[in-house]
């Protein structure tokens, strides 16, 4: 059950749920979690119909859920049978969905804080050490008892109360996810305005060292992520604008100017970055699925195939009399392949995820095309990289007679 009638404070006109983030509504993302909570039925209590509400209806009903808006407390009793099991989100509830999914998907119980932070950040009071945390897992059985109240009661409220008085478990939220911002509640715009930036942040944090290029990516988005989703914008037209600079790219090196299309190269493998962090935002808050079409691992695979052929197009060795004409291809095809194979075969270390940076690349081969000799750096490349493969390549002993020296 979502709830859709607390007004923001200072806007009357305007309801919590309602408020933006990333683009989409907080119900929205509401929703999103309790259909990842397998949820076959969705129910909002809302005062009159909207546009957003409408939307809403098609997103649950997309996912398979039936959805029913309510307008009072006891109409939700007919709706939930005695052994289902009732998620309640309270108006302007923002939660990271991992954080929710793992709290909530534990069977019934009443999420809690303590009452001095919860107060604070706009929670109800449950008793005089804790406040409601905002979300529950309730047992079907205890929404007839909503019938015994007045009809004058905000329904979470008594829900909750209800929940209380039958001693349905309660579990404390773990302080760090209130303290990082993954568990807040929204009450009015300035507080989603100041929350977007973090909610971009939490969904583009990364579990391994950024190269230059992944840190380039993951700032842009937090710079001007807020405008992208607000204004709809879908990770494809990202993508496209790769296309089309890539391309920009291809042109300008068949034409000789070699430099400037390794820049463009660099540039459209970042815009290829910024699209596939917008799908993972969209993936993370469970606002899109999965998508099945490796685009992000073909486009990476196509930017490659650029670089060795503009690299190829800059080598000298086809001016030489009696060279086959593929042997220019040769060099910074391999380069390449190391880059790919690198990373797969040595242990994960933190200057591996350099050699993933096309962005970094690209610059580098920009530079070396415009004031180095190309050909011999394209082979220094190399061969430093094999180098440091070998160098940084655990010792194994040498088991060729290993038979001979066995615990026997």
């Amino acid at each position: 059950m979502l709830s859709l009638i607390e007004a923001a404070a200072g806007e009357p006109q305007a309801l919590r749920g309602y408020l933006p983030i990333g683009g989409r509504s907080i119900a929205r993302h509401q929703i999103g979690v309790a259909l990842a909570l397998g949820c076959t039925r969705v129910v909002v209590l809302a005062d009159a119909l909207t546009g957003e509400l409408v939307s809403l209806q098609h997103t649950a009903e997309q996912a398979g859920a039936r959805f029913h808006v309510i307008a009072a407390q006891r109409a939700l009793i007919p709706l939930v049978a005695p052994d289902d099991e009732l998620f309640v989100f309270s108006d302007g509830l923002l939660p990271m969905p991992a954080d929710a999914l793992r709290l909530l998907g534990q069977g019934p119980v009443i999420l809690t804080q303590p009452v001095e932070t919860g107060l604070g950040a706009g929670f109800e009071r449950i008793d005089i050490n804790d406040a409601n945390a905002g979300a529950m897992c309730l047992p079907g059985r205890i929404v007839a008892n909503l019938g015994e109240l007045p009809s004058d009661w905000n329904p979470v409220s008594a829900l909750l109360r209800i929940a209380v008085q039958g001693r349905v478990p309660q579990r404390r939220v773990p302080p760090a996810l209130v303290e990082q911002g993954r568990w807040r509640l929204i009450r009015n715009e300035a507080e989603a305005l100041r929350a977007e930036p973090e909610w971009l942040q939490l969904h583009t944090v990364s579990n391994h060292p950024r190269s230059p290029g992944e840190w380039l990516a993951a700032r842009s988005i937090q710079l001007v992520g807020p405008a992208l989703l607000h204004a709809g914008t879908r990770p494809y037209v990202i993508g496209l604008a790769a296309l089309i600079t890539a391309l920009l790219g291809i042109g300008l090196g068949w034409f000789g100017w070699i430099t400037a299309g390794f820049a463009l190269l660099g540039f459209a493998w970042l815009q290829v970055e910024v699209a596939g962090l917008l799908v993972r935002i969209e993936q993370a808050s469970l606002l899109a699925g999965s998508s099945r079409i490796p685009a992000a691992a073909l486009a990476r695979y196509g930017l490659d195939i650029a670089i060795v052929a503009l690299a190829a197009w800059r080598t000298e060795i086809p001016a030489v009399a009696g060279v086959p004409v593929g042997i220019a291809w040769f060099a910074a095809a391999v380069l390449v392949l190391l880059l790919h194979l690198l990373p797969r075969v040595l242990p994960d270390r933190a200057w591996l995820w350099y050699l993933k940076d096309r962005f970094l690349c690209a610059g580098v081969l920009a530079v070396t095309s415009a004031v180095l000799p190309f050909d011999l750096m394209v082979r220094s490349y190399v061969l430093g990289l094999v180098i440091a493969a070998l160098v940084a390549s655990p010792a194994r002993p040498d088991s060729s007679n290993a038979e001979l020296t066995g615990p026997d």
